[in-house]
């Protein structure tokens, strides 16, 4: 047999691994920094046998296919391990009928998408599963997972009840961020509707990552032994990524959304147009100011951002772009004002303490909170 074609082959045993994430080391949750090494899948019996005597079975076991291996499949096992149901479950990887349905689940293999009975896969005919919320692209294994188990896993990063509203925010924007993508490749969706040829080649994203940690064809060892190891390194490396986007979202995204929403809701202390927002903490705001105009239903829509800058403690005013990813921006800084500095841009407004206004009219400065309000103010009415 070529080792080339090993993925051609089916193992006639199934290959089990009996995998513990150790969890414990980490960091408490929301409180400090991430720890600086991600938890690590460690094999805590042989990679085939657990029919030692002294051997304690696994409460669960979870199955997936053997052979080649892609991102959902190492994602999906690493997430359901993260849940009470399936935690500190055994990774079995075959092809077998018998075997896959004598499992407690199973992810991408079997042809059988059935939460009632823990199988998710997403290869057989007919399926058209999708995220929902608004959501439309088709899920992959971890797409399904994440759809059943998902909440569960964010409830427990942030020690309150899988009710919780926050939970249902960041259940949304996670597989927004994060999840959306690796479905869409799994399952060949293009990113853009076009024709076109890209314009470049992009290895570097998680999918690919995963893929080239494949047993190489030149690799001398192809046995089932080695294709485990590899697939253990590639549910820690989709793991490991998957968990730094939780905590992310619960230690950054999640004050962040709270800051902007308190800001938008104070927007007529700051203009009676309630077209100006002031940050009364700098924090990243762009995206959750465009989805919480529109959840908020904001009209007239925000032109303006105000914020205090940490190292100069200078003012910064901010054009808001037209969307997300758009340089133009809603109402540009006047054109007047535009590549002048201190004392020629403080003649040209009449306001005192200007810095700078960008030649393109996104950004500008002034030495103080009421000179960057005043030059806001300015720019509404030119």
């Amino acid at each position: 047999m070529l080792a080339g074609c090993r993925g051609l082959w089916k193992h006639k045993q199934p290959l089990s691994l009996s995998f513990s994430f150790d969890l414990s080391n980490l960091p408490p949750r929301r409180l400090h920094p991430m720890a600086s090494s991600s938890p690590s899948p460690r094999v805590s019996s042989p990679p085939y046998s657990t029919g030692s005597p002294n051997h304690v079975p696994a409460l669960k076991r979870v199955g997936t296919h053997n052979g080649s291996f892609h991102c959902d499949e190492a994602l999906g096992c690493f997430m359901i391990r993260l849940s009470s149901k399936f935690s500190g479950a055994e990774i079995v990887r075959t092809r077998d009928p018998q075997v896959l349905e004598g499992l407690d689940a199973v992810l991408d293999v079997g042809g059988v998408y059935d939460p009632s009975r823990d199988r998710y896969d997403h290869h057989q005919k007919g399926f058209e599963e999708v995220f929902g919320h608004g959501f439309s692209t088709k899920l992959s294994s971890a797409g399904l997972v994440y759809k059943h188990f998902g909440k569960e896993i964010i409830a427990k990063e942030l020690q309150v009840d899988e009710e919780h509203p926050d939970v249902h925010r960041l259940y949304l924007a996670l597989y927004k961020s994060f999840m959306e993508a690796i479905d869409a490749i799994d399952n060949g969706i293009n990113q853009y509707d076009t024709d076109q040829p890209p314009r470049y080649v992009n290895n570097t994203h998680l999918s690919s990552r995963v893929g080239r940690l494949n047993l190489d064809w030149t690799e001398p060892d192809q046995s089932p032994e080695k294709e485990n190891e590899a697939f253990q390194r590639a549910m820690a490396l989709a793991g490991t990524e998957f968990l730094d986007s939780v905590r992310f979202h619960v230690r950054s995204w999640l004050p962040a959304r709270s800051i902007v929403m308190e800001c938008l809701g104070a927007r007529y202390d700051a203009d009676p147009r309630g077209e100006i927002m002031v940050l009364n903490r700098f924090c990243p705001w762009k995206l959750h100011l465009f989805e919480l105009e529109e959840e908020m239903k904001i009209d007239p829509l925000i032109k303006y951002v105000l914020y205090q800058d940490d190292r100069s403690k200078s003012w910064r005013i901010q054009a808001v772009g037209v969307s997300p990813d758009r340089f133009e921006s809603r109402k540009a800084l006047p054109a007047q004002w535009r590549g002048l500095r201190d004392h020629d841009l403080s003649k040209e407004t009449g306001i005192p303490g200007c810095v700078f206004v960008h030649m393109s009219g996104f950004i500008g400065g002034n030495q103080t909170f009421e000179g960057a309000l005043a030059m806001a103010r300015g720019a509404l009415k030119l």
